[in-house]
This record gives C-alpha cells, sequence and structure tokens, in this order.
C-alpha cells in the first residue's frame, strides 16, 4: 500500500491538490467569511497561474521530489532514523511534527530577513485573502524552501512516506487556513488546538505589522502559542481588517508579470521584524 503511493505521488497530490482546491471554492460561495475586493478572475488567474510555474519550474531545476530524495537518503542511510532504531510509525509521527516546526520557523525566517522578505511579500501583497492566496508565493522563494526540505529530509532521515503525507497535508491546510470561509466562533475556537484555522492565518494577512509577524503556522498552531507568535484576534476584527500590505496596493500588481517582478522593485519597506518597534499598531 505504502509502496503504491509512492509509486503514485503525482497522481495522488494533484487528487488532493484540485480535490481540496474544489472544496474550498464551493465552501467560499456558500458561506463567506467576507467580501471581497477585487476582481476574483484577475487574482485566481495570476495566483493559479504562479503555482503552474513554479511546479514546472521546480521539476526543471530539482532532479526529483522530496519524495524521491527521502528514498535516496534511506538508500543510503543518511540522518537520524535511518540510523536508529525506531518503527516506521514513530519515525513517520516525529517527522511530520519536526517537519511542521522547521516550515514555522523558515516563515519566520522569511520575515525577519530583508532579503528574504522582499520574496516573501509577494505573498503578503495579495489584496483579498481566500483559497489561492495560499498557493501564491514566488518561484525564488519556492525554490529556496525546496532546498530547505531537502536538507532536513537528509539530516533527519525522513521516511518518504512521512515527506509525501506532510506534503499533502501542508498544500492543504495552506489552502484551508486561507480560505473566505465562516466557521462559528465556538467551532473555530476548538479547532484552533490542533490546525491552523482561516479566521487565525487571516490576522497574519493583516496590513498592521505587528499582526502580519503573528501566527506564523501553517499546520499546527502549537508553534505560535509556544514561541510567543500567537495572536487571538485582529484590531479591526475579521470582517473590517485590511488585507495585505502598505506596498502594491494597486491593481495592476495583482498581474501575473508584476507577481513575479515585486521583489526586484526599488521600494521603502518597513516589513522586517526587526523593525516591529518603530511601526504603529
Amino acid at each position: 500500500m505504502i509502496e503504491l503511493s509512492l509509486q503514485n505521488e503525482p497522481v495522488i497530490r494533484l487528487g488532493f491538490f484540485f480535490g481540496i482546491l474544489a472544496l474550498m471554492a464551493v465552501w467560499e460561495m456558500l458561506g463567506p467569511r467576507s467580501k471581497l475586493t477585487q476582481k476574483k478572475s484577475v487574482r485566481w488567474y495570476s495566483n493559479l497561474g504562479i503555482v503552474t510555474f513554479n511546479t514546472f519550474l521546480l521539476r526543471a531545476v530539482f532532479p526529483m521530489t522530496a519524495v524521491g530524495f527521502a528514498l535516496i537518503a534511506q538508500k543510503n542511510n543518511w540522518g537520524l532514523f535511518n540510523n536508529v532504531e525506531i518503527s516506521f510509525v514513530l519515525a513517520t509521527l516525529f517527522s511530520i511534527i519536526l517537519l511542521d516546526l522547521v516550515i514555522y520557523l523558515q516563515h519566520v525566517m522569511f520575515h525577519a530577513v530583508p532579503a528574504f522578505w522582499r520574496l516573501h511579500r509577494m505573498h503578503h501583497a495579495d489584496l483579498d485573502f481566500d483559497v489561492t492566496t495560499g498557493n501564491r508565493f514566488h518561484p525564488i522563494e519556492i525554490m529556496l524552501s525546496m532546498g530547505i526540505k531537502f536538507s532536513v529530509v537528509m539530516l533527519i532521515g525522513v521516511p518518504a512516506f512521512a515527506v509525501l503525507i506532510f506534503e499533502i497535508l501542508l498544500n492543504a491546510t495552506s489552502m484551508f487556513n486561507h480560505g473566505n470561509v465562516y466557521l462559528p466562533s465556538n467551532v473555530d475556537r476548538i479547532l484552533r488546538r490542533i490546525v491552523v484555522t482561516p479566521d487565525m492565518h487571516r490576522i497574519h494577512h493583516s496590513i498592521y505589522v505587528n499582526e502580519t509577524n503573528s501566527n506564523f503556522g501553517f499546520n499546527f498552531p502549537w508553534w505560535d502559542r509556544l514561541l510567543g507568535t500567537y495572536r487571538k484576534d485582529p484590531k479591526d476584527g475579521q470582517i473590517d481588517m485590511t488585507i495585505g500590505i502598505d506596498l502594491f496596493r494597486e491593481q495592476k500588481y495583482l498581474n501575473l508579470p508584476w507577481l513575479l517582478a515585486q521583489p526586484f522593485l526599488p521600494t521603502k519597506d518597513r516589513y522586517a521584524i526587526k523593525r516591529d518597534k518603530d511601526v504603529d499598531a
């Protein structure tokens, strides 16, 4: 069963991607959290276009997926879990948790280091917040992220099946927690104990700097709570909060060519974490 899953990785991942995208899109139509401010056709074309571009670029730059690299690591006994006596179940569970922590720390790093923020801010420059925002990342950031993932897979010795599960989980939760969907407050409160919810992550896309630099988690909400980056509510409330950053607020910047160009445009950017104290909340 596991071997069959690894052999059909592309089909499985694409199936989950399109299935969850469709489910979230329907949910957004039936139960939206807030009214969108921009043309959906333009944003969806650009946001999904960047996903397509990133997918082909990754395949061109990296000769294999992270799952394939994990199989090579296992064959060559690279990494911790390939050199210690541990059950497959525990290795898989610990690997998923550790990979999620790495993604959290990577996310913080992309906010803290100005050069990395110039790449990551494209994700935050979306003027609306919906399921497609969860896939809107600059190609250079995607390649750096893949390099980090390969390094972690090699150091930890992550089982290939754990990598597959994590990749599916990360993509699924990213689309879920970027969804413009309504959840009753009591349901949201319970879900926040085990997974990052849309209301929790939407705060991360606030125009206020101290809110942008909070709620970094994608899968699990624990790291924000444990490491002091958790914020419960936005200053202006979920409905009235302004999405985006104070750069690239003209509609032209929602188009695909401008998404690719944003990191290289001359700007005065105040969003590095180290400058939080200089910015009003």
